[in-house]
């Protein structure tokens, strides 16, 4: 084959593969071949990919609002002065509604709070410190309907009170869990800041076991902190997670100025539902004691003791005839755990212990040179047995607490005995004008030392009590009260 016939010959070939491929082109323009890998398609992934009306990475917490804000009332209470100070003496009270300035006896004193509906039939738990000086309580619910609402109950140690008012079929709050709760985890404040009713907002928790020393001795301070605002009228409403549970009841503020200023502070809900459950059933809080004095450990007691690290709580003190006493606990032990958990600080073991009964046996963990030792103390209650204690009903009736008259006290007044009125609410100590700070010395002839003194009188009585005291300035009062009315 010469050059000539080659070169028509690659031509014709050339041409030819051209109009193959525009007339394959021509008829397949549409058709699309395709592949088929399978794959594992992550379920979150792809949820992530759905149009939503929340931005990345931000909670949906308005389920959590709607659920609760139904079941959050608004608190206002109406009681009188009893003097002419500017602050009515409660240190709580002050903080969240400031200083008042009382005028004579017969001016009201008005003041406001949160509550939350724990059952439908109309149970409400709040602040001690929102209704302790009311003769008068009533409620809002967030439908708007007003109701009278009765104290059923409080505890001056968790700063927790118990409401009833008459009605049915109530929005109410379960309980949550406030141990599983973490740092860092989304809640809700649910209260009345301002009186502006039904007012929800966000933070994360802060901290957990939070002590802040401003219920005073004898308290009982575990709390949960947040930064989620909480004003003056939030006392006693709801701090809820974000399915709408109830893990706390918010109670105070770290401020300098009355107002939100960061950190907000809620009594955890296994503290609340304990006082609760005890003042249903009993009408008071059934306090199980360990027996023992205790400090925080730190690097000076765990070098002492030759621990590996600060851990646990240290025991300064066994209570003769308590039930660490009795147990075989002694001073100078380590307590690491109680029930198999584990407790570092004097807030968490207090809260430990809190949720039980006097009688309820548990088991403690301690560390005594070097090695652990497990006890189990049985718990009793501040007289020193397992009784559960019964509140008197005439004795609740009175409508006031007491306390022991302190040694400095009788000595200034020159008194051989005493028992101290701490507080007065609605009962028929406000009714005959007996007012705090007052001093019992005598019922009915019969010595007043003790609270229990005073209960003895008072329930073999049949109508009238007689008492004979003195004030704190130094005045001499005597009263009759008629137990039948």
């Amino acid at each position: 084959m010469n050059a000539k016939n080659f070169v028509s010959t690659f031509a014709i070939a050339v041409f030819s593969a051209i109009i193959v491929v525009f007339t394959y082109s021509k008829f397949n323009k549409n058709e699309v071949r395709t592949i088929e890998v399978p794959v594992q398609i992550d379920h979150a992934a792809r949820l992530a990919t759905m149009p939503s009306s929340n931005p990345v990475g931000v909670p949906d917490l308005t389920f959590a609002a709607e659920k609760s804000v139904n079941a959050v009332v608004h608190v206002r209470t109406k009681g009188r002065a009893t003097n002419n100070q500017s602050q009515s003496g409660h240190p709580l009270f002050d903080f969240f509604f400031g200083p008042r300035s009382f005028s004579p006896d017969s001016q009201p004193v008005m003041g406001s709070g949160s509550g939350v509906i724990l059952t439908s039939d109309g149970f409400i738990v709040t602040n001690n410190h929102v209704i302790d000086r009311a003769d008068e309580i009533e409620v809002t619910l967030n439908d708007k309907r007003t109701f009278n609402a009765v104290k059923v109950g409080a505890d001056t140690s968790t700063d927790i009170a118990l409401l009833k008012i008459d009605a049915s079929d109530l929005p109410y709050l379960e309980y949550g869990n406030s141990d599983k709760i973490r740092i860092g985890e989304w809640v809700l404040a649910v209260g009345n800041p301002f009186n502006l009713t039904s007012t929800v907002t966000a933070g994360i928790v802060s901290a957990k076991s939070r002590s802040i020393q401003i219920l005073g001795q004898m308290s009982i301070e575990a709390f949960i902190q947040t930064d989620a605002a909480v004003n003056p009228g939030n006392s006693g409403g709801a701090l809820v997670n974000t399915h709408g549970e109830l893990v706390g009841i918010n109670t105070a503020i770290a401020s300098r100025t009355g107002s939100f200023t960061g950190y907000s502070f809620a009594v955890p809900v296994s503290i609340v539902e304990k006082v609760v459950a005890d003042l249903m059933e009993f009408g008071e809080v059934q306090r199980g004691l360990l027996g023992v004095n205790i400090r925080e450990m730190n690097n000076e007691l765990a070098q002492k003791l030759k621990l590996d690290r600060v851990r646990g709580i240290y025991v300064a003190d066994v209570v003769e005839n308590g039930g660490a006493h009795a147990a075989g606990i002694k001073s100078g032990d380590v307590i690491v755990s109680i029930n198999s958990q584990a407790v570092n600080t004097v807030p968490q073991l207090q809260e430990r212990v809190s949720r039980f009964r006097p009688g309820d046996n548990l088991q403690v963990e301690v560390i005594r040179d070097g090695k652990r030792k497990p006890f189990t103390v049985t718990l009793r209650n501040i007289h020193g047995n397992t009784d559960l204690v019964q509140t008197s009903n005439i004795l609740a009736a009175l409508g006031a607490t007491f306390e022991p008259l302190s040694d400095s006290d009788k000595q200034r007044l020159r008194l051989r005995n005493g028992l101290k009125v701490t507080s007065v609410s609605s009962g028929k100590f406000r009714d005959a004008g007996i007012r705090e700070g007052y001093i019992i010395t005598q019922a009915n002839r019969v010595p007043i030392n003790r609270e229990e003194d005073l209960r003895r009188v008072v329930e073999v009585l049949n109508e009238g009590l007689f008492l004979t005291g003195v004030y704190t300035n130094g005045r001499v009062a005597y009263y009759a009260i008629n137990l039948q009315e």
